[in-house]
């Protein structure tokens, strides 16, 4: 990769996008295709392990009253205010 290192889970990530990128053109072999593919589908349950540790670990710091309480992660919920 370059000269930044990046975790495991954004390397990943890149070389999902870089391998639909390439399938969504369309131009290559079928073989290549089929190629692609198969990296792609192994590199997805990569992602997906990755997320489901970090989930995991987000649920053990919403540790509340000896128990954990799941709270799932809306996007749409107001963001705390952050004066600068």
């Amino acid at each position: 990769m370059g000269a930044t290192s990046l975790p495991k889970f954004e390397e990943c990530l890149q070389r999902l996008e870089s391998i639909v990128a390439e399938l969504e053109r369309g131009e290559i072999p079928l073989e290549r295709a089929v190629t692609l593919f198969e990296e792609g589908m192994k590199l997805s349950t990569a992602c997906r392990k990755d997320l489901e540790e970090a989930e995991g670990k987000v649920e053990i710091l919403l540790k509340q009253n000896g128990r954990i309480q799941a709270e799932p992660f809306d996007e749409a919920a107001p963001k705390p205010e952050t004066r600068r």
